[in-house]
């Protein structure tokens, strides 16, 4: 009996875009027992979709009522209205998170041929021509793959996030899905990065439950911060491991592409690969050490007993105003823990100048520069749990199943705060403690 499971344990996190029938699934459910023929329409399901179902109408209703009206001084010659309603298009059904769902779209009518009859033409934003998926389902697919699920098992894993009446996601159709976004992946693989400048770049490795071929088993990912402070994927990489080879492959690939201008900061973890690569590609750039790595490593060094007061003292460092109550905090740590837990504070110190780092960066953007929690979040649904899936997935499906992921992702990411400060960096301006020195300077003179 084929048993394959569905690791979903953790789709209660804000991150996830899914909800509903999925957190009936646990790290143990086989996927026969969610087969379509077995799973049965509850009440609350049937409600939610007839909700979504009106919904969508009422706002494809309010497009076209907003299109009609904006046009409605454009008359023909005998002073009649040419942008007029003209009743429905055919019933459609599009597959959706809330289940398939029939949509009657409203259509319009543009009379006689006349000038900029392309403006006047609608097209609906809600429901381009042809949709037939909804985006969260482009988003749910790599994520299942990425979670070990094999393409003749993701129709039954589909029927059963989605409803016993999925449409349009055989087998045949997710291989199709997989070959358009190898495609769109291996063209942004090779697109110019010229003229780009990233002030800051966040750098980890991302381990999935997909076996791939070979050892290249760590997907490399780096998001770059730029000018006007808007965060964009720049490289997606498969590597051995961390090493500084498969990172220097990635950054000297950046710079083959096109990339001149080095970041002024890194943030990553701890992995060495990244830093000494960094180090010889990237020789100017500074280091930030990710305090969120950092304090799980040193508590792992701790006895749980001294947990709740050792990250009260940990806090009191990453949270200090200045470098020099931040060098404080680091002394009290070492006072305390010293004697009896040397390794705890060996951890901790020994990456001292690259957790201090963010002190000479605008205090707006402390909140981003201390964890590489963009690329954290991003794939925290899909990071390896305690076991491979026996089947091995294509080094190229992969690589464009997290690359259609980012995207997903990138598209909700927030501009730094302080964004406006990024100028001032680039131009050469001077922070430190996170103010910047001329300004202070000119505020003292006042």
């Amino acid at each position: 009996m084929l048993r394959r499971t569905l690791g979903v344990t953790h789709y209660h996190d804000t991150q996830s875009p899914y909800t509903g029938r999925i957190r009936h699934m646990t790290e143990t459910t086989p996927v026969h027992q969610l087969h379509p023929e077995t799973i049965t329409e509850d009440a609350l399901t049937s409600l939610i979709r007839e909700g979504a179902r009106k919904v969508l109408s009422v706002a494809l209703q309010a497009e076209v009522d907003e299109h009609v009206d904006r046009y409605r001084s454009v008359v023909d010659d005998a002073g009649n209205r040419r942008v007029v309603r003209n009743g429905y298009l055919p019933e459609r059904e599009i597959q959706t998170g809330a289940g398939k769902l029939a949509i009657n779209q409203p259509r319009v009518r543009v009379k006689g041929p006349g000038p900029g009859d392309e403006e006047l033409k609608f097209e609906s934003k809600l429901i381009p021509p042809y949709l037939r998926k909804a985006k969260s389902i482009e988003e749910l697919i790599p994520w299942l793959y990425l979670r070990g699920i094999s393409t003749n098992d993701m129709e039954d894993a589909l029927s059963a996030l989605l409803g016993v009446n999925a449409v349009g996601l055989s087998p045949s159709s997710i291989v199709r899905c997989k070959k358009v976004w190898e495609g769109e992946f291996e063209a942004w693989e090779k697109s110019s990065l010229s003229g780009k400048r990233y002030v800051y770049v966040w750098a980890d490795g991302v381990y999935f439950n997909v076996r791939l071929t070979g050892e290249r088993a760590c997907i490399l990912v780096l998001i770059g911060a730029t000018g006007d402070g808007r965060k964009e994927v720049i490289a997606i990489h498969d590597g051995m491991r961390e090493s500084e080879l498969s990172w220097t492959e990635v950054l000297e690939g950046l710079k083959a592409r096109g990339l001149e201008d080095a970041p002024m900061l890194a943030i990553g973890d701890g992995a060495l690969g990244f830093w000494k690569a960094a180090s010889k590609v990237w020789p100017q750039t500074r280091h930030q050490r990710c305090w969120t790595h950092k304090m799980a490593n040193v508590l792992n060094k701790l006895p749980k007993t001294a947990h709740v007061n050792a990250k009260k003292l940990l806090q009191a460092i990453w949270m200090a105003e200045t470098r020099e109550n931040a060098v404080r905090a680091f002394d009290v740590f070492a006072a305390t823990y010293g004697a009896k837990y040397p390794n705890a504070v060996a951890c901790l110190t020994k990456d001292k100048d690259e957790m201090l780092a963010f002190f000479d960066f605008p205090a707006e953007h402390w909140i981003h520069l201390r964890t590489s929690n963009p690329i954290e979040s991003t794939f925290a649904t899909v990071r390896q749990r305690t076991s491979r899936t026996k089947g091995c997935g294509s080094r190229t499906a992969t690589l464009a199943m997290v690359f259609k992921l980012a995207l997903c992702a990138q598209k909700k990411w927030r501009r730094l705060n302080g964004h406006e400060q990024l100028g001032s960096l680039i131009e050469g301006v001077q922070f430190m403690d996170g103010i910047n020195i001329d300004a202070k300077g000119e505020d003292a003179a006042a």
